[in-house]
């Protein structure tokens, strides 16, 4: 499969469209953010940034395929979408008048978040490297355990020929 063909599976992923639909939606939302309100023009910056993130992780996250890598990706995910299920709070703060708009992008993470669930689950727990920071292993891995890799033998002239 060629790297078009695999950017076109991912991008067809309920996940990613679902992100993608989430970031549209904020965009069209921030733009209605007055250009003089110095504090709603940064947390537009925050806000785009973390809608961006819904889509970005996903492609990163099944381009990696590793269980760790893909766990990881997931938690970013959470965080961002977390951060802007909240975002209202401080649009309101700072005075954006249209902020029950942002309902909208809230009712469509909610949608996100029981995609992401399906997502994660489907992640292969058996695709893994040991985290040895211990965030990110699948069930019954820790990061002290031995690298079942570690007692397969290697011999690096066998693999890459020996120099003349």
């Amino acid at each position: 499969m060629d790297s078009n063909e695999r950017r076109q599976q991912v991008e067809d992923l309920p996940i990613y469209k679902k992100g993608e639909e989430i970031y549209q939606m904020t965009r069209k939302i921030c733009d209605l953010f007055p250009e003089d309100n110095e504090h709603l023009q940064f947390i537009k910056g925050q806000i785009l940034s973390d809608a961006g993130m819904l889509t970005a992780k996903v492609a990163g996250a099944e381009g990696g395929d590793l269980y760790d890598l893909r766990m990881e990706a997931a938690a970013i995910i959470r965080k961002a979408a977390r951060d802007l299920m909240v975002s209202n709070h401080s649009l309101e703060m700072f005075g954006f008048e249209e902020v029950e708009y942002f309902d909208i992008v809230r009712d469509l993470i909610e949608e996100y978040r029981l995609l992401f669930i399906d997502w994660v689950a489907g992640f292969d727990q058996w695709n893994y490297i040991i985290d040895r920071w211990g965030l990110f292993n699948p069930p019954g891995v820790g990061p002290f355990d031995k690298d079942p890799d570690d007692d397969i033998p290697f011999n690096p002239d066998d693999f890459f020929g020996e120099d003349d």
